[in-house]
């Protein structure tokens, strides 16, 4: 006879959710959450969360914000001045992630392995910085947001203008007050 009760016995393996590495940016206009993506992403990740143990992203600048394109931050401080990187690291685009809208990813040069510490959340979905492009990469997707896309929605709609040789720097800053990594 066929029982209708059965035991299943499961490892803790199989049933312990996920941990997943979080970020909060604390900016002037409030908290961003960002999910980071470790398995597909290593070694950007890495970068990232050496940049926020050191407390190099306190008091930067997201200093360029495009309108229906990204909100572009981690590079300079409140007075415009580049700050010192870390070397560049290796471009991981070609890892499944694409850059749709509230994901971010790494900025760089024309040259796919140039990322140090800026970074970019996408407006939109920007198929066009999808791997393969520019001399077979393309810019790499290492997290999204999760909360706060609000705020990142906000930074859109502020007026920008140029200075000190950049464009489409918003006219008041909007500060990374401080970048810290999330208790799992």
């Amino acid at each position: 006879m066929l029982s209708l009760t059965a035991t299943h016995s499961f490892s803790k393996e199989n049933t312990a959710p996920t941990q997943q590495t979080r970020v909060k940016l604390q900016t002037t206009l409030g908290d961003i959450i960002i999910e980071l993506d470790s398995q597909k992403a290593p070694i950007t990740v890495s970068n990232f969360l050496k940049y926020i143990d050191n407390g190099f992203y306190n008091g930067t600048i997201f200093h360029r914000i495009i309108p229906g394109f990204m909100a572009q931050g981690g590079g300079f401080d409140i007075n415009l001045q580049k700050k010192q990187t870390l070397a560049p690291i290796k471009n991981e685009s070609n890892n499944g992630l694409k850059n749709d809208r509230a994901t971010i990813s790494m900025a760089r040069t024309s040259n796919p392995d140039s990322a140090t510490a800026q970074f970019f959340i996408n407006y939109e979905d920007n198929n066009s910085l999808n791997y393969p492009v520019q001399r077979g990469s393309g810019y790499a997707v290492f997290g999204k947001v999760v909360e706060g896309m609000d705020i990142v929605d906000q930074m859109e709609k502020a007026p920008t203008g140029s200075r000190s040789g950049l464009r489409n720097v918003p006219k008041t800053n909007i500060v990374i007050e401080k970048a810290l990594l999330l208790p799992q």
